[in-house]
């Protein structure tokens, strides 16, 4: 079917070196909720209020309640879906965020953060990315499992989720989460995708689709819908496709349309015709910096986010790997790695990159975290990155107390100024591949 042809398309320019051709709002601080807000005691009752200072800003009356659960945890109100859609002055208090026994509301600290997207989406600063669903990653997924995995992430604030149509059983899994966790799915948030073939794009064929992202997904409403396409010399059909989408926002089918892997010349061109593409997931991470050079400055000037991925380079950046002068053949264990280590390749070179390892490890060693730690933490804080996505095989392994250290700390200059000093002698990734996404598309 379509959806294999897609998958082996991605396998194609994971693993046969594609990459090869040479060719407005702040999150709050870390482990702190937002500082404008002040939160009083809970009372008796399990209730508790949230005064804002500045509720306008929020488009929120100056008093707005938070219920908390019988687990103890702040639950902001849900809208007419039954979803929780609150921002805070632009930050979302995290759902799920536990208060310790006995302790006032005024002393929560928590663990995640959050941005929003198009001011009213929450956005886990570290998305659970589901593409290792697809196949191809160490391990045969196993739905019950992998459900299990999701509580367990959502209630330890993760509520995010990244995933699309060729992702294996990803979306249908979501939807048997909804069955089982139906409280915890209402708390998170599910950011699927469409990769249609180019071709005609009539309204039955985007709906088709449509329907079926809603069907698989067993929801009333996506609530993100990000838009692939494969080849910009036929904008007019992808043009189209996108007016339908846009016809299903305001219809109430999709909660918001977004695209992945645009150019920034393609993503401006949808918007100047009238799309309202709120984010764009590219690879973004301290080996590719392409994004800040033209995409990120675009989001930063139109209030656009982007969701970054390739963050930790398929597991490369961490600690498993520092002083590794020579990488086996059990370093491939997943898909993603014969992608980003081309990706390393094309960047300076594996000598280079265990210059920068060494460099993240006396930086983690600084906090007290680790190597991936403080990739992603470099990720999510670059300028329009709503989240860094950090891909899970749901129900093997479990990184998520790990990632929750990413919010214990922020970079300081002097480990900036480390970093750089590293990444400056790399080659410029947008002379040698081109602008976002281009890895995917060939270059005339």
């Amino acid at each position: 079917g379509q959806s294999h042809l897609i998958l082996e398309m991605f396998h194609r320019a994971f693993l046969l070196g594609l990459l090869g051709l040479s060719a407005g709002v702040d999150a709050f601080s870390p482990a702190s909720l937002p500082a404008h807000p002040s939160i009083r005691s809970a009372s008796s009752t399990g209730s508790c209020q949230v005064s804002m200072q500045d509720p306008s800003s929020a488009g929120l009356s100056s008093e707005t309640p938070f219920l908390l659960d019988n687990m103890g945890r702040a639950q902001p109100p849900v809208d007419n879906e039954g979803r929780r859609r609150v921002t805070l002055g632009g930050a979302v208090l995290a759902a799920g965020a536990v208060l310790p026994k006995g302790a006032s509301a005024e002393a929560v600290k928590t663990p995640v953060t959050f941005d929003s997207i198009d001011n009213d989406l929450p956005c886990a600063k570290v998305l659970t990315g589901m593409w290792q669903l697809s196949g191809g990653h160490g391990y045969k997924p196993d739905k019950t499992k992998a459900i299990k995995a999701m509580k367990e992430s959502v209630e330890k604030g993760f509520t995010t989720f990244d995933l699309a149509d060729h992702y294996g059983d990803a979306e249908p899994i979501t939807s048997l989460f909804r069955t089982k966790y139906p409280e915890l799915w209402r708390e998170s948030q599910f950011y699927t995708k469409w990769v249609p073939m180019p071709g005609p794009m009539p309204r039955e064929v985007v709906e088709r689709a449509v329907d079926r992202r809603l069907k698989r997904m067993g929801t009333e409403k996506l609530d993100l819908l990000q838009f692939h396409w494969w080849d910009y010399e036929t904008r007019d059909q992808y043009l189209e496709a996108m007016g339908h989408m846009q016809d299903m926002v305001n219809e109430g089918k999709i909660g918001h349309l977004a695209v992945t892997n645009f150019d920034t010349r393609n993503f401006k061109a949808s918007r100047d015709a009238g799309i309202n593409l709120v984010s764009n997931q590219v690879q973004f991470s301290l080996i590719d910096q392409r994004p800040l050079q033209k995409m990120a400055p675009y989001c930063v000037d139109n209030d656009l986010k982007l969701l970054a991925y390739g963050t930790v380079c398929g597991g490369f950046l961490s600690d498993e790997y520092v002083g590794k002068a020579k990488l086996s053949r059990q370093d491939f264990d997943t898909a993603s790695k014969g992608k980003y280590y081309n990706m390393i390749e094309m960047w300076g070179g594996w000598p280079l990159f265990q210059d920068l390892l060494a460099t993240l490890k006396q930086i983690g060693d600084k906090h007290g975290v680790s190597v991936t730690n403080v990739a992603t933490r470099w990720a999510i804080e670059q300028p329009a990155v709503a989240g860094a996505i950090v891909g899970a095989r749901l129900g093997l392994t479990d990184h998520t107390d790990s990632n929750l250290k990413v919010f214990t700390f922020q970079l300081d200059d002097d480990d900036k100024a480390k970093i750089a000093a590293v990444t400056a002698k790399s080659n410029d990734l947008m002379k040698v591949v081109g602008d976002c996404g281009d890895e995917y598309r060939r270059r005339g």
